[in-house]
């Protein structure tokens, strides 16, 4: 007889949670200390995910009865769930997670190591049986986005700490261009109407209002050029192509005369390319390759997960 506790169903299934937690983990460590994770870490959750889920419904009785505990201290419910739905579940986590991935890596906020353990924790974890609720997959990504949000600025903070320098001159540099200077011309027109409409606003709701909306456009314009100051300084570097791995961000057009070998539209440079590009340096035909090095975003994912586990799918106790 399986249980769940916190959104988590425990058993028998609580195996597909273990192996979720060693990759992540793994990819986390690998991430941090070569700005990749390795392809059997990736491929592996998605293959074994959907493996251990196919087993999972022919070895399992055809229905488990699963007590759920409640918040605030509720009386347990019990439900029956089919265990077909384990590879069911699997195949639409997959479906689900790599849609979400496609769109985020061609957006260009996340590499491919990124979007493959999210695609491998899709096939692994599963959408499960129940409400919307209690979703370990939906509180995940949830959770994801918040953790996510808060990892990418203080990991911002902590280049900014080691670049100090650099990001000054860089910050003042984008502060001073004509596009920015036009911008934050407009950006202050706007702001001085609006407190003008301050003084004519009587309610004290709107007037609060009023100073929440005029704080976040002179906050968003800020941090727009802070994230773009960062980007420039402390996420760049010059690599020999020898050192360069599947997946990195190419920041110009790299060319061999008038033959174009890579550039920032192919969202990650390929081996081919790479051993094309080694062997152009080797000929002295290229010189090392401009690349944006990106934030280490599987820790993110790991403490999300972390987090769900021990608090459940925020949308458990709204639903």
């Amino acid at each position: 007889m399986g249980y769940a506790l916190f959104g988590v169903d425990f058993a028998p299934h609580m195996v597909v949670y273990i192996i979720s937690f060693a990759a992540l983990l793994t990819g986390s460590i690998t991430d941090l200390k070569t700005r990749e994770v390795p392809d059997w870490v990736n491929y592996g959750l998605i293959f074994s995910g959907v493996l251990v889920n196919a087993l999972l419904t022919f070895i399992l009785p055809g229905q488990i009865l699963v007590e759920e505990a409640t918040y605030n201290n509720l009386a347990y419910s019990q439900y029956i769930i089919s265990s077909q739905s384990y590879l069911i579940g699997s195949i639409l986590g997959l479906a689900i997670f790599f849609g979400i991935a496609y769109i985020m890596f061609y957006a260009g906020q996340w590499g491919g190591g990124d979007s493959k353990i999210l695609m491998g924790l899709g096939a692994m974890i599963g959408i499960g049986a129940g409400s919307i609720g209690r979703q370990f997959l939906t509180g995940f990504f949830i959770n994801s986005l918040f953790v996510g949000a808060a990892y990418g600025l203080l990991w911002s903070f902590f280049l900014v700490f080691n670049h100090k320098k650099k990001f000054i001159c860089e910050f003042k540099r984008i502060l001073s261009a004509d596009n920015v200077v036009k911008a934050k011309k407009l950006m202050l027109a706007a702001l001085f109407f609006l407190l003008m409409s301050f003084f004519f606003i009587g309610a004290i709701y709107a007037k609060i209002a009023v100073l929440s909306f005029t704080f976040l456009i002179l906050a968003a314009f800020y941090l727009w050029i802070f994230i773009k100051a960062v980007e420039k300084s402390c996420m760049q570097k010059l690599v020999e192509p020898a050192k360069l791995t599947e997946g990195d961000w190419i920041v110009n057009d790299v060319y061999a005369g008038r033959h174009y070998i890579c550039g920032p539209k192919d969202l990650g440079i390929s081996k081919s390319q790479i051993r094309k590009l080694i062997q152009l340096y080797r000929q002295r035909k290229v010189k090392k390759i401009l690349i944006k090095e990106g934030v280490p975003f599987v820790p993110s994912f790991f403490i999300a997960y972390i987090l769900t586990m021990i608090t459940g799918n925020p949308l458990y106790g709204l639903l």
